[in-house]
């Protein structure tokens, strides 16, 4: 399982999802589902997450477990600023044109 802050035109959300990596097709199939065809994706520290969502990170990341390939934890781009610094997320990867 993995954590990623995804930079969409829309604002930042924070996903769990099974893929290994961001570019993975069930991943960018979601995505487009939702509207979202270009984004910037930093991957975050799961323990992290963990640590700062406590229960909600557990139920969700139980959906990812049971089968569900990704699944929104925040969509508070407030909250996902104040509580990740820039240098603990991973390398930005750009995907669309």
């Amino acid at each position: 399982m993995r954590s990623y802050l995804i930079f969409t035109e829309t604002g930042p959300i924070l996903i769990l999802t099974s893929c290994a990596s961001v570019t993975e097709e069930p991943l960018l199939n979601w995505l487009r589902h939702k509207g979202v065809e270009k984004f910037i994706a930093s991957e975050v520290p799961l323990a992290s997450v963990h640590r700062l969502y406590g229960v909600p990170f557990e139920v969700v990341a139980g959906d990812i477990e049971r089968g569900k390939p990704v699944r929104v934890l925040d969509f508070n781009g407030h909250h996902i600023f104040s509580s990740f610094s820039f240098a603990h997320l991973g390398a930005p990867i750009k995907v669309g044109e």
